[in-house]
């Protein structure tokens, strides 16, 4: 008799399993605003939540530059602009008000999680407004730590992984699910209606160039661009070159001088840009939120660091196609050898 009692308490305890394993969580808010490699740092967790919760409704917070990365996700299903930088520089503004009011009706609806991976006050004030169990990283695990104060169940993660890993615990700890430790799913899929390629384009393969960054000491050297761009002529590849100021137009422009079979592209929104990256053999990229977007996109991608360390932001491979860091602080990959890894990428048989 206590056999069959101890059995019956198993099988309840693998009916109460199922049943939480088949809960159903309907309704998500994520809250990553900025800037643009962080947004796509945290694709991966949407169909992370999606392998354990299929039936979720996952909305998203986002600053309204970067809002073409999230739309880029089929399981996207709202996203919830905001203009922190705008509304901050323009507080006395009726507008302004009127914008912020608009923005908190859309979050009147009632989230059974809100989950904020940015971990900043601006972040965390956006996470207050919305209605939810509020989840987010402790005051040890964040960069202003008075944002943890925010938060109902805070969680202690630590900084010494990638930043892809830290939004992927942060989401699984918050839903109860074990961190996946899998290669990413960044679920993204370009719109190649949203802009044709050039016919320029059409004649031979190409390599997307991403040389721009936010700061100089990011940049490779024109000269290697150059030296590898020659390397690709060699192969009757043409090395595809966008830019979004002035000073990268100009980068480009003379890089493209040297070069037979180079393209300066015109000036393109960021969902534009995801169109051409999307149907690129390669790219090829500095430290910028563009080399993480091609990563993001599944195209075999070479970054290139001179000024920072790779290891905690460098670009994490997804899972259908790899990407590698190269170079490191004041160590800077020459042209010869980004080409050598780009030719291992693209033919890794050989």
């Amino acid at each position: 008799m206590a056999l069959q009692e101890r059995l019956q308490k198993m099988d309840f305890v693998k009916v109460n399993e199922i049943v939480c394993e088949n809960i159903v969580m309907k309704r998500i808010l994520l809250v990553k605003t900025s800037s643009l490699g962080d947004v796509i740092h945290n694709l991966p967790v949407v169909n992370d939540i999606l392998q354990h919760y299929p039936d979720a409704h996952i909305d998203w917070v986002v600053e309204e530059n970067f809002s073409d990365i999230p739309a880029l996700h089929p399981n996207i299903n709202n996203i919830e602009k905001v203009s922190v930088r705008r509304w901050r520089n323009h507080l006395f503004k009726c507008s302004t008000w009127q914008e912020i009011k608009a923005f908190k009706h859309a979050l009147n609806t009632h989230y059974d999680a809100v989950i904020d991976t940015q971990g900043l006050i601006k972040s965390a004030l956006i996470t207050r407004m919305a209605f939810g169990t509020k989840h987010g990283y402790d005051q040890h695990s964040i960069r202003e730590s008075l944002a943890s104060h925010a938060y109902q169940h805070t969680y202690n993660i630590s900084y010494q992984q990638h930043a892809v890993t830290r939004n992927r615990t942060l989401v699984a700890q918050a839903l109860g699910y074990i961190t996946p430790i899998n290669a990413p799913d960044y679920g993204i899929r370009a719109n190649t209606v949203l802009f044709p390629m050039d016919t320029h384009l059409t004649k031979q393969p190409f390599v997307i160039g991403l040389h721009g960054s936010s700061r100089d000491s990011k940049l490779w050297p024109v000269d290697h661009w150059i030296g590898f761009g020659k390397q690709l002529e060699s192969e009757a590849t043409t090395l595809v070159l966008p830019w979004s100021n002035q000073a990268e137009k100009q980068r480009a422009e003379e890089i493209q001088s040297q070069l037979m079979h180079a393209l300066v592209l015109p000036k393109l929104n960021i969902g534009q840009l995801a169109t051409i990256i999307s149907q690129a053999t390669a790219a090829v990229g500095v430290d910028t939120g563009l080399t993480h977007l091609a990563v993001a996109l599944s195209i075999p991608t070479v970054a290139i660091y001179t000024d920072t360390n790779p290891a905690l932001t460098g670009v994490m491979a997804g899972a259908f196609a790899p990407a590698v860091n190269l170079g490191n602080i004041q160590v800077v990959p020459s042209a010869e050898e980004v080409f050598n890894m780009y030719k291992e990428l693209i033919n890794p048989t050989t």
